[in-house]
């Protein structure tokens, strides 16, 4: 194919699409007739997008050509679409028939008109809003899945709901979880065979992992996968059951706070499926609690405690969940290094031969190309700086680990944090390339052990201590000198040479999912608020474009009558934001999810971006004395941090609370805060785990965070 590219003209190669005759001839298609074969075929039909990678490789490389180097720079907004909630934007849509599918936080479903951005329909589940409290990474959605007339959804509360594509009705719905427990779905479902597939989140709060296959036309139960032993190592009846008997078990001690805690290991996201193997590959996640020394403290006699399944690559057969095999990343994770992140399948040829390869870029920071069919390990490299390992022993698979790094006896600044090398953001492959381009990013962070009594803290249940990071409150300079250690990268990987081909260096961590398109382009959106387009083979920047809020989510691409369309979703929120890594001093208005599509010749504009200076007047006096206000931080840290903001510094998508004014009033604070009083807001009822005098405390600790920054805010 590179050889056919080179040799054709400047217009033939204009009009080329990336497919074959035979390909390009395929009919055009509906909701109704969307199934396995016409995913599989998706080349054929390259002006839809038809699964959450375009294809089940996962490649999210688009075979139209219209917007390439000569047309980028024409690009203009051809619609938008506001959407009725704020919060995390990290959909892809699907596009099929003209319509495009989308969802928005909480879980809320668009059936958008593809070329004008005309609302068809909303479903809208009426997520218990309280239940945001268990969204470790905000009330995020990640998109539909579509097949044979129907819209698959996950929601936020654990439950999996096939809607009519052509008027948005329920056809089905199940519960996927114990919604006693703090279970969420926050992923994209896929459907394989006939099944939808989905999995869940939680294992930062005490949930035990798996993932479920359900029928498509009724939603009847075919399998379910757990990802980590039962309590009592005993089978459960599920389509894990063989694999935990022969391997998994034994890699668990006998003891251990997983036993009441779950385990964790959630596959909250990647999934891909290779139709010629008939194999399946999910990503699953950390366990629960993350410090291995409390989760499974000790190996059984004549095992190992590497903690099967947590972080590892799994490969099942999609009919019935039978396991072909795994690979593990993070043998004992300890830092909430998952392997979650995005997977793809492709075809490399390495030392002279082709070989059908999984490629993923897991938080811990090392690039694998696995062999598909049997697991084998082929390469493992660093794309980012990282501390925690020094390489990958290509002969065992398993990390060479810094001792330090379990930080046994002292806090360690791992490098990365929990929120990894990468994240959640998907990258993307060129076949024309050969390269593939990942959204990467440095954020450090500092582990130390829980303190005594700790256990249980609030939801989360990480055996960390959060507060205990050595060292003074950082002051201005220190903090400043701490954002200038985050940094963020395109990187271009390649997977054969093992080493990056170019990289794109951006003033912030955490920005966007990746489209490549036969254009020879790389789209990419950032979290300064820009959708950018760069030659795939260079790097060099194209055309850029301002999005207002951040575009995080993967774009993707689609044609209709001819003309070809790059979309994107943006909305300010996600586990970056809710933590504080960017405060943002303005806010501006309407601060609705939105999606955003460009075509050559567009003409429309978005509309201004009202701004306001923040008032940054303290609600109320600073009071209490040091030993109130330490217990307070230690409490916000354990209870709030996650969506306020470490040192109480919001990130925009939820109230910043130093300038808020309920922590002024003890009474309104406590209406809030122990009575549930915004509950339908998402601002759950901490009365279960916080006493009046607590409460208090973290009180006292938010009015001398906002006094102490508002005093150099007043004296500039």
């Amino acid at each position: 194919m590179k050889l056919r590219w080179a040799i054709m003209g400047g217009a033939a190669l204009l009009a080329l699409s990336a497919c074959s005759e035979k390909e390009a001839a395929l009919p055009a298609i509906t909701a109704a007739e969307v199934d396995g074969a016409a995913i599989a075929a998706a080349d054929g039909r390259p002006g839809v997008w038809l699964s959450h990678g375009r294809t089940y490789s996962e490649q999210r490389y688009s075979p139209l050509n219209q917007i390439n180097a000569d047309t980028v720079g024409d690009l203009g907004l051809a619609w938008y679409a506001d959407l009725d909630v704020g919060r995390g934007m990290e959909a892809t849509p699907i596009v099929v028939d003209g319509v495009m599918y989308v969802t928005s936080a909480w879980s809320m479903v668009y059936a958008l008109d593809a070329k004008t951005g005309e609302r068809k329909w909303t479903f809208d589940p009426k997520v218990d809003k309280s239940r945001g409290v268990f969204a470790c990474c905000d009330v995020v959605n990640r998109g539909v899945a579509i097949w044979q007339g129907k819209v698959f959804v996950g929601t936020i509360d654990g439950r999996l709901i096939a809607l009519n594509a052509s008027d948005g009705s329920v056809a089905w719905e199940q519960v996927t979880v114990d919604q006693s427990k703090p279970y969420t779905i926050t992923g994209a479902p896929r459907v394989i065979k006939g099944k939808v597939v989905i999995g869940n989140g939680g294992a930062e709060l005490g949930v035990r992992g798996y993932i479920t296959a359900y029928d498509a036309v009724t939603g009847e139960k075919a399998w379910r996968f757990y990802t980590t032993p039962n309590p009592d190592k005993k089978p459960d009846g599920e389509a894990s059951d063989k694999a935990f008997a022969e391997k998994g078990n034994a890699t668990w001690s006998d003891e251990g706070r997983w036993r009441t805690d779950g385990g964790g290991g959630t596959a909250w996201d990647a999934m891909a499926y290779d139709p010629d193997l008939d194999i399946m590959y999910v990503g699953t996640g950390n366990g629960s609690p993350w410090n291995y020394r409390l989760r499974s403290p000790s190996a059984p006699e004549g095992g190992n405690n590497d903690n099967l399944f947590l972080s590892s690559i799994l490969a099942l057969k999609p009919d019935t969940g039978e396991y072909v095999w795994h690979y593990q990343t993070t043998p004992s994770d300890t830092w909430d290094y998952t392997a979650t992140q995005h997977i793809m399948l492709a075809d490399l040829e390495i030392d002279g031969q082709t070989r059908k390869v999984a490629m993923q870029a897991p938080k811990n920071g090392f690039f694998y190309v696995l062999d598909r069919e049997t697991g084998e390990l082929l390469s493992a490299d660093a794309f980012q700086k990282i501390n925690w390992a020094t390489g990958v022993d290509l002969a065992t698979g398993r990390p060479i680990e810094n001792p330090a790094a379990r930080f046994a006896d002292s806090p360690f600044e791992a490098v990365p944090g929990p929120l990894g090398s990468h994240n959640w953001h998907p990258m993307a492959f060129s076949p024309e390339t050969g390269l593939v381009y990942i959204p990467a990013h440095t954020l450090p962070q500092i582990f130390t052990s829980e303190q005594p009594g700790a256990k249980g803290q609030v939801y989360w249940n990480t055996g960390l201590e959060f507060a205990a990071a050595p060292g003074p409150t950082p002051d201005e300079a220190m903090r400043k000198a701490a954002r200038a250690a985050l940094k963020g990268q395109l990187v271009a990987w390649d997977p054969v040479a093992k080493k990056p081909r170019w990289t794109v260096d951006y003033p912030s961590p955490w920005n966007g999912g990746v489209l490549a398109t036969a254009g020879g382009l790389v789209f990419q959106g950032s979290f300064d608020t820009a959708l950018r387009a760069y030659d795939a083979a260079t790097g060099e920047k194209k055309w850029e474009t301002n999005t207002q809020y951040p575009s995080l989510s993967g774009p993707m691409s689609y044609e209709i009558d001819g003309e070809q369309y790059i979309a994107t979703t943006a909305g300010w929120g996600t586990a970056f934001s809710l933590t504080g890594g960017a405060p943002i001093d303005k806010v501006g208005t309407p601060e609705l999810g939105r999606v955003i599509v460009y075509k050559v010749g567009g003409k429309a504009e978005l509309p201004e971006y009202l701004t306001m200076e923040l008032d940054r007047t303290p609600a109320g006096p600073s009071f209490g004395a040091p030993q109130q206000i330490g217990l307070g931080q230690v409490l916000y840290d354990r209870n709030c941090l996650v969506c306020h903001g470490s040192l109480v510094v919001s990130g925009g998508a939820i109230q910043d609370l130093r300038w808020a004014q309920s922590p002024g009033d003890k009474d309104s604070f406590r209406k809030v805060v122990l009575e549930g009083q915004y509950a339908s807001a998402g601002m759950a009822s901490f009365a279960g785990k916080l006493t009046a005098d607590e409460a208090e405390a973290v009180r006292s600790y938010i009015l001398f965070r906002a006094n102490e920054d508002a005093a150099p805010a007043a004296a500039n």
